[in-house]
């Protein structure tokens, strides 16, 4: 008989006092080992109330960058299964009852993808191509690692990856200028990403390239049926395209328009 895996799971949080307790008592029935690191930057109480977990282990971090963090949290952790989950997340009862059945059975891949929903301006987004919106986030940490991405960090898995049932919970935007600091800083970094490796704005990137991310949203993927949530997020990520290429027209001109 097959002796029970265990699984760790690494969370990587700064100014997260408002999610870091959902987050983390969403796994105490499923997972043994909970890793939290706390960028040493943090400002509120995200220290403090994942301490009061006997659970959890907490670490106070430097920052380097997402990618290299997470690696980190993952190096650290003592069991080879491990799940990817952020503070802004949380697992449902659905998925850690799968989660322990999973515990006692004889893995068939080297990770495991899963359904994320996403909770955005007070509802839930189930088209748009936010939802099901599969992520690779359960993983034998013997044949995954995390690439070297400075945003939209994901794993480089050795061996096939499978699929779990049940959904992981993202409360991802409570209300439009928490988007907004996540905007300025996500599409700062996308645009620091394509200039190191030489890409070049051109005018289609800048006019049709939005046009065409709205339209995909909002009518290949039925954002119309996300209500009014759903017209503001296909707005918000055209404009988002729109400034990751505005800002990396900005890095290749930046000497000429610093004159």
């Amino acid at each position: 008989m097959n002796s029970q895996i265990k699984i760790s799971s690494i969370i990587i949080a700064k100014n997260e006092e408002k999610n870091i307790v959902r987050c983390i008592e969403s796994q105490l029935g499923c997972i043994d080992e909970i890793i939290v690191l706390v960028d040493e930057n943090s400002t509120d109480g995200t220290l403090n109330k994942a301490s009061t977990f006997d659970k959890v282990k907490v670490e106070i971090v430097k920052w380097q960058g997402y990618a290299k963090t997470k690696q980190y949290g993952v190096d650290k952790s003592s069991n080879d299964w491990v799940l990817w989950i952020d503070a802004d997340e949380a697992v449902t009862k659905q998925l850690s009852d799968e989660l322990n059945l999973f515990k006692n059975s004889s893995p068939q891949f080297s990770a495991y993808k899963l359904s994320r929903r996403a909770y955005f301006l007070g509802k839930w987004i189930r088209h748009s191509g936010w939802y099901p919106g599969n992520v690779t986030r359960l993983f034998n940490k013997n044949k995954a690692r995390f690439s070297d991405s400075e945003v939209h960090e994901h794993l480089l898995v050795e061996g096939e990856t499978g699929k779990l049932n049940n959904d992981l919970e993202h409360y991802t935007d409570p209300n439009i200028h928490h988007y907004f600091e996540k905007f300025n800083r996500y599409t700062t970094l996308a645009s620091e990403e394509l200039y190191q490796k030489n890409r070049k704005v051109s005018l289609n990137d800048i006019l049709v390239r939005p046009i065409f991310f709205f339209i995909k949203m909002y009518i290949f993927r039925r954002g119309f049926l996300d209500g009014l949530q759903g017209f503001i997020l296909a707005v918000f990520s055209s404009t988002y395209v729109f400034t990751k290429y505005c800002k990396l027209w900005e890095l290749n001109n930046k000497s000429d328009i610093e004159k």
